[in-house]
Formats: structure tokens, C-alpha cells, sequence
């Protein structure tokens, strides 16, 4: 039963599509299968990285923390991600915090049987630098947003690309969450959220968003 909840679940990760039967069978024999409660410290900066993590189930978030404490995260993932990567691949050591923000299904794969997966199946291989390629755009965009646009143009655009394919409704983030993730205060973010309110472009409740004019938006994410 768990080596057939194994096969689902490496199934549904984008590194390991179009992996035969057989492939995926062995990789279930090179994992472990694991839970963790929300809160859930996978590592830390100048940790050594010796597993990489896939996430089945829950959510997890990467972050980095000032020498002040103020914290920015770096990206949120969610079931079906791969994290933890950076130092299987010559970095070496960590470079930020990995956490649990829900309660969270996981397998693990050593650093060797990476290596050898890697080596071994040159679609896995290509398949992981095209998800390190987007992981690295992503990282650079937010930097630009940080350095470049002010704090309404960053929300604006966050809150666009949390709500992807028209979706109107976000849900689940509090203001500090969505602060954190802009690299700003929860109170900025609040008033923020509260002037997009007035202007009608954004209705707000309880952990939930929902977007009335998404052109409005765009223009203010674009200025």
C-alpha cells in the first residue's frame, strides 16, 4: 500500500513525467516516504545539503531573514515542487530557511541516488535545469520588483500571480503572509490592500482576496 502511495505521488512530479514504469519503480526504492507537522524546519542557511525534498501534500515555504529579523519570502511551493536543490548542484551549503507553513507530505531523496538519477536519465537531468532555469527567473523578477518598483506596482503584480487563468478569488494568505512575500511590513500591506479597496479594485475578508478589476491592476503592476 505505501509503495503504491509512493508510485501516485512520484507521479505527479514534473522531474520524473514521462519516466517509465520500471524508472519510477526503482526511484520508489531510492525514497522515503515522510509527514511533518506545520512549522517544520527542513534547514537552515550553511546547512550541508544531503536530501532533496519533493512535496506531495501541503505547503511550504523558502525564506531569508535580515540581520534585523525582517523576513522575505523567497517563494511559496506547493504540492507536486521540488526544493532544496541548490546544494546538491555545487553550492554546497543552504543559503535560506525551508518551512512547513501547513502540515505536509513528503519523499526524500539522498544526495547520491540524485546524482545517479541525474547521470543516468538525461530527460531528468534536462527537465531539472529547465525547473532550476524558472526557479532562477523567479528569484531575479522578485529582486527587480524589490529594487525597482514601489510597494502598490508589487502588490498589484503579486496579486495578479497568485490568482493566475482569470481566477478572481485568492485565498489562504493573511497581510503578513502577502508582507513577506513583497519584503515589506504587514502594515503597509494592509493599508495597500485597503487603498486598492476604495478604488474598487480588490474586495477583502478573512484570508481571502477577490480581484473585481483585474485591468486596473495590470496598469498599476506595469507603471
Amino acid at each position: 500500500m505505501l509503495m503504491n502511495l509512493k508510485t501516485e505521488y512520484l507521479q505527479m512530479i514534473d522531474l520524473f513525467r514521462e519516466l517509465c514504469c520500471e524508472d519510477t519503480e526503482e526511484i520508489e526504492h531510492q525514497t522515503t516516504i515522510t509527514t511533518c507537522r506545520k512549522g517544520k524546519i527542513f534547514y537552515g542557511p550553511n546547512d550541508t545539503g544531503e536530501v532533496l525534498f519533493l512535496l506531495k501534500q501541503g505547503s511550504v515555504q523558502i525564506y531569508r531573514l535580515s540581520r534585523d529579523g525582517k523576513k522575505l519570502v523567497l517563494t511559496r511551493l506547493e504540492a507536486g515542487a521540488v526544493f532544496g536543490e541548490l546544494a546538491l548542484v555545487g553550492h554546497g551549503m543552504r543559503h535560506a530557511f525551508a518551512e512547513a507553513i501547513t502540515d505536509c507530505t513528503l519523499c526524500i531523496m539522498s544526495r547520491q541516488d540524485v546524482e545517479r538519477l541525474i547521470l543516468q536519465k538525461p530527460g531528468v537531468a534536462l527537465r531539472f535545469i529547465e525547473w532550476m532555469g524558472r526557479r532562477l527567473r523567479e528569484t531575479e523578477r522578485q529582486l527587480e520588483d524589490v529594487t525597482f518598483k514601489s510597494i502598490p506596482e508589487r502588490l498589484a503584480g503579486l496579486l495578479l500571480r497568485l490568482s493566475p487563468n482569470g481566477d478572481s478569488r485568492i485565498v489562504g494568505y493573511t497581510h503578513q503572509e502577502l508582507g513577506e512575500m513583497l519584503g515589506t511590513y504587514r502594515e503597509t500591506t494592509t493599508q495597500t490592500l485597503n487603498e486598492f479597496k476604495a478604488q474598487g479594485m480588490i474586495a477583502i475578508g478573512r484570508k481571502l482576496i477577490e480581484i473585481k478589476d483585474r485591468d486596473a491592476l495590470s496598469q498599476i503592476a506595469e507603471s
